[in-house]
């Protein structure tokens, strides 16, 4: 077999495997819809039936016996919380750490006494853009300890099925409203673009409108392009191929989030929500997904014309 002619015959055959193996990973391993559990099983039980798979689930009545389940309305929060600064992420459409354009935009962080985010929160006074109090390192415990006290320091039976971890898997408790998830397996890898964005902050001027400040002297960060609420299918083709998941998390739900899912939230107005991170297990699915992945990049400059035809 002449070269450039085996060589297409390689990279045709990497294009059919990468294509088949999340149907087969989907068959052998994920259901159709994320799981409910009525009841919180054992440890050693949570950890061989949902975690060493890596297999997501929604435990129902998990947090029954949190006072912040009944004691976190926005009144008790003005209360508690008054006038003390915190935290506040700020974009004009409520869409943080996403593509527009051509840049990976974070949010303005402002910091502002917690009752004017309230105020804003309960359209009291109107204010340009969407208030989020988020961060991705903890700000319960860094801002608002006073609350620390109505929720549990840590979820026991998963401490116990995950003895020195460190932040990865993630239960999703939400207090009030609902949060809704869009979740791909890591399986899906092959069908999921990525690209090379110049990382970039929204920042309010003082008309109220929105600019884009770039960080020129930061390298570029790699993220999904595709919004999977409205995918550009003309532009990424292979997302057609993708199953995902969704599922929405209810006041007192917990969702177990496996750790290399890829994750898409949507919520509804006021939600709140807490979530635990524990550390990933390195073993050979951690191995395989990055096999994975490696493959993909590798297949993806070549193949991304043809994986329809």
């Amino acid at each position: 077999m002449a070269g450039p002619v085996r060589e297409d015959w390689i990279l045709r055959a990497v294009k059919r495997r990468l294509a088949d193996f999340p149907t087969e990973a989907r068959e052998l391993c994920w259901s159709e819809s994320v799981p409910y559990l009525d009841i919180l099983p054992p440890p050693l039980e949570f950890y061989r039936e949902w975690i060493c798979p890596n297999k997501p689930c929604i435990i129902r009545n998990a947090l029954h016996h949190w006072p912040a389940l009944k004691k976190w309305t926005l009144g008790y929060l003005r209360q508690i919380m008054g006038s003390k600064l915190v935290s506040v992420a700020v974009t004009p459409n409520g869409y943080a750490d996403a593509v527009y354009q051509d840049w990976l935009v974070m949010p303005e962080e402002r910091h502002m006494p917690f009752n004017a985010f309230l105020d804003i929160l309960e359209k009291k006074i109107t204010s340009p853009g969407v208030f989020y109090v988020q961060k991705q390192c903890s700000n319960l415990t860094e801002e608002f300890p006073e609350l620390i006290g109505d929720v549990e320091p840590e979820i026991p039976w998963m401490s116990e099925a995950l003895v020195h971890k460190d932040h990865y898997e993630n239960l999703y408790c939400v207090i009030s409203g609902e949060k809704h998830f869009l979740l791909h397996p890591p399986s899906d890898r092959p069908f999921i673009p990525y690209e090379l964005y110049p990382p970039a902050t929204y920042h309010i001027s003082e008309d109220g409108s929105f600019d884009i400040l770039e960080d020129k002297t930061a390298e570029k960060v790699p993220w999904i392009p595709l919004d999977p609420l409205s995918p550009d299918l003309k532009r990424y083709p292979e997302y057609t191929q993708a199953k995902p998941l969704r599922c929405n998390v209810k006041s007192g739900e917990m969702l177990y989030l496996p750790s290399l899912w890829f994750h898409h939230v949507q919520q509804s107005h006021g939600c709140i929500a807490v979530n635990y991170w524990y550390d990933m297990e390195y073993d050979l699915k951690y191995s395989y997904y990055q096999l994975l992945d490696s493959l993909t990049k590798v297949a993806q400059p070549i193949l991304d014309s043809s994986w329809n035809s």
